[in-house]
């Protein structure tokens, strides 16, 4: 009773002396603190909001303008050629006196003028970043004349000091390519994968389809466009994410890993306490808007819209489609441990905990020796299983009540917090020394990335934005839900989250964190549950589902410590282009044959820009390979055809940032064809086509800037943990679920000059693929690859 007491601020009962009030002080304070930080939030919003809509200008710069307006004016110098004293005579002068009447006149033309003035200059800073010729620039070859004017005038209209969503208004608009480029281009991706049959085939549909409905497809798709920030994102995110019935785990989810080479601390509450902060630093930088967006040479700037919805945002399951809820703040995390939930308040009295304040709340999470409730240690099954039977048991059993509101205290969180009562026991890498792949440690790394990727499924909230998760040895990892963001968003946080934790605050000597508790904050409070024998039926059906599904997952990392990105750059290729030749002789081997493969770009040049497709199986590529199984072509050819290769993936991979790719284009005509039920068997077809090669690479450094400000500000730390740049903190990278249910998902992180990890995952029940085996592929094609150069460039091998 003492416990639901003080969960309210106020109570009163009535009786025979009359009403008797009773306020609970330290709840009334709680809601203070809590009102006053909303209002804060919001005001500093709402002032960041009028700087981005002033930017490249600053409103400090439109009050200086409006007072050399008012100077000139009152010296009998008019700038406004008597349009200030017509504001004042038709306007102001029936309301005011004339002293102030005509003060208001030259606000107006002032304002008015500064706010025509940065119109101006946002248009001419669109019209800048929709040039791209720059991406095509080769490396080597001296700029043009143009292109550096170009460069000088960006770098005279573009501002200084930008907030993270500063950019927004003068990004371009994602362009409609043409239907005819569309087709052309398609039909020349397809080529390797189709016989002559086939191919001819596709020809006929695809010519079939420009002379008939495409055309009309075509004009729809034109005037969405013309209303719309993005063509594509929209309907991106509601068709591919949230109408996807099946489990998002493994088939949407992602998971990232932990750094490489440093093990900071074996104590898990210390580790999630320096993260846990370090996260909810980034949120505040990220509310404040203090992070400077992405830039491509410190010129371009990258859309920052998927930023927003990263903190206190859950995945709602419906019946027939999912919906996304982001809410503006979160005081508190739901955290997770041996089958209980918690609530863990972040916020007390108005600030921030402190690492060391936080490991004291997480010390009495794992001391706690309660047993879970009926249902809650599966509960969390329900997230990894089928999405219309979840949906249909929330609103039976989670939809009011004790179990409404523990569900939306997990909801509402900021993020997830799990502790895992595992040890993953991985050791850490030697940079100094190449670090034998042998069995054993490969053996934990897939486990590793097994219990991230998808944990035992009952152990994981698949729904909310993300989940921290920490190991019994304090080894760390992600899992980020799809559907709000793209992997670089949650990659920039983790960058900074474990960059802040080495480099900022740092642990004591015996692991534990730094520093001395200011008060004593709340302790976490047990989520209670009612959950009925029917609702478990339904919770432990779906643990079974998904059960069967990570079941499913073969799931291998290759660690590739022999050469890196400092090797391939001698080549003259792009590393990013290399490493996906390596896949395609390492996939033709392991198969017999040339699929589709799926690299993940990005269109973040565009305003609310996310993916594209790059189709990595070309023309180009196939012959290459073909050339490196033929024993009668020599290395010269072979290098010659591999450069060809890569130089041809780098234009694929340009054209799809600029908005010249192929699949989201007949992705959006495939939903307006399905709109206006117009059968197209050109798209069904096309749509069908498998992924049987799905890639992507995760970028490393986002914040180099900032990394090096943490070296220079704590050297103390730099010299305990042994760092001398960015890449002693590089992470393992992360993984997918593959997409195709015969065929491979690929991630990989070139980390740094002789590092690159590989994270491949395929479906035990497809028979014809072996991650373990594929990773041994890859291997081999790395080693081939490298001994094409034998000669021509000097390899130097790790001691």
């Amino acid at each position: 009773m003492a416990e639901a007491h003080e969960a309210v601020a106020f109570q009163f009962t009535v009786g025979a002396e009359g009403v008797s009030l009773n306020v609970s002080y330290d709840v009334f304070k709680a809601l203070l603190y809590s009102g006053l930080r909303s209002w804060k939030l919001r005001c500093r919003r709402t002032l960041n909001s009028l700087h981005n809509t002033l930017y490249p200008g600053h409103p400090v710069r439109g009050i200086a303008w409006c007072g050399i307006i008012y100077t000139l004016y009152i010296k009998d110098h008019d700038p406004s050629y008597n349009i200030i004293d017509w504001i004042d005579s038709h306007i102001f002068r029936r309301y005011f006196t004339a002293e102030n009447s005509k003060t208001c006149a030259i606000l107006v033309f002032g304002t008015g003028t500064y706010f025509v003035l940065i119109q101006i200059r946002q248009y001419i800073l669109k019209s800048l970043f929709s040039y791209h010729g720059w991406m095509y620039q080769e490396h080597g070859r001296p700029v043009g004349l143009g292109q550096k004017l170009w460069g000088g005038l960006v770098k005279l209209f573009i501002g200084r000091n930008p907030s993270l969503y500063s950019y927004q208004s003068v990004l371009p608009q994602l362009p409609l390519p043409s239907l005819d480029d569309t087709l052309k281009r398609y039909l020349r991706t397809v080529r390797p994968i189709y016989d002559d049959t086939e191919y001819h085939q596709m020809e006929v549909l695809a010519e079939d389809f420009r002379r008939t409905i495409g055309r009309k497809l075509q004009r729809y798709l034109w005037l969405k466009w013309l209303i719309s920030s993005n063509y594509v994102s929209d309907w991106w995110e509601k068709f591919v994410y949230l109408r996807g019935r099946s489990p998002i785990m493994v088939n949407s989810n992602f998971y990232g890993l932990d750094m490489a080479y440093i093990r900071p601390t074996r104590i898990q509450t210390a580790r999630a306490a320096n993260m846990v902060c370090a996260s909810l630093k980034y949120r505040t930088r990220l509310d404040h808007q203090n992070i400077t967006p992405l830039m491509i040479q410190n010129m371009i700037p990258l859309c920052s819209s998927q930023y927003e919805r990263q903190y206190n945002t859950v995945r709602i399951p419906g019946k027939d489609a999912d919906t996304i809820i982001h809410y503006s703040d979160s005081h508190h995390l739901a955290v997770y441990h041996k089958g209980r939930w918690f609530k863990l308040m972040i916020v007390h009295n108005d600030q921030m905990l402190q690492p060391c304040e936080i490991q004291i709340q997480l010390d009495e999470i794992i001391r706690d020796a309660s047993e879970p409730a009926y249902g809650e240690e599966h509960l969390a099954a329900l997230t990894a299983g089928e999405r219309t039977s979840w949906a249909e048991t929330r609103a039976k059993y989670f939809s009011a009540g004790v179990n409404r509101t523990s569900l939306e205290t997990i909801e509402k969180a900021a993020f997830i917090l799990i502790l895992d009562d595992e040890e993953y026991d991985i050791g850490s890498l030697n940079m100094n020394s190449s670090t034998p792949n042998n069995a054993e440690k490969s053996e934990k790394f897939d486990a590793y990335a097994r219990a991230i990727l998808h944990g035992k499924a009952y152990n994981r909230w698949f729904d909310k934005s993300f989940n921290f998760i920490f190991s019994k040895d304090a080894v760390a990892g992600i899992n980020v839900e799809h559907s709000w963001a793209d992997a670089p968003i949650s990659g920039h946080m983790v960058e900074y989250v474990l960059s802040e934790d080495i480099l900022y605050y740092g642990y004591d000597e015996l692991g534990n964190t730094r520093g001395v508790p200011r008060f004593t904050a709340p302790k976490p409070t047990r989520l209670k549950w009612l959950i009925p024998e029917s609702c478990n039926i339904l919770i432990e059906k779906s643990l079974v589902q998904a059960t069967k599904v990570f079941n499913d997952v073969d799931l291998h990392t290759y660690i590739q410590d022999v050469y890196g990105k400092g090797f391939i750059k001698k080549c003259k290729v792009s590393p990013d282009a290399y490493v996906q030749m390596a896949l395609q002789l390492a996939h033709y081997r392991d198969t017999g044959r040339f699929n589709l493969t799926y690299e993940a770009s990005m269109t973040r040049l565009f305003r609310d820009g996310r993916t594209e497709t790059v189709r990595s199986c070309s023309i180009e590529s196939s012959q290459w390979v073909k050339s490196m199984e033929d024993p009668n072509i020599s290395k010269s050819e072979r290098i010659k055809l591999l450069r060809l290769a890569c130089d041809y993936h780098q234009q694929q991979y340009r054209d799809a940032m600029t908005g010249k790719g192929i699949d989201r284009h007949l992705f959006c005509l495939y939903v307006l064809s399905k709109y206006f039920n117009m059968d197209s068997p050109f798209l069904q077809r096309v749509l069908q086509e498998p992924w049987r090669l799905s890639t992507s690479q995760t970028a490393t450094t986002y914040d180099e800037k900032h990394f090096r400000k943490l070296m220079a500000q704590n050297p103390d730390l730099v010299r305990k943990y042994g760092i001398d740049d960015q890449r002693n903190l590089a992470p393992y990278g992360g993984g997918f679920g593959p997409v195709a249910a015969d065929g491979y998902g690929v991630s990989y992180i070139i980390a740094a000059e002789d590092l690159i990890f590989f994270h491949i995952s395929s479906n035990k029940s497809a028979g014809e693929t072996d991650s373990k085996r594929f990773g041994e592929r890859i291997c081999q094609a790395m080693k081939d690859m490298r001994d094409l150069f034998e000669g021509e460039i000097k390899f130097e091998k790790k001691n």
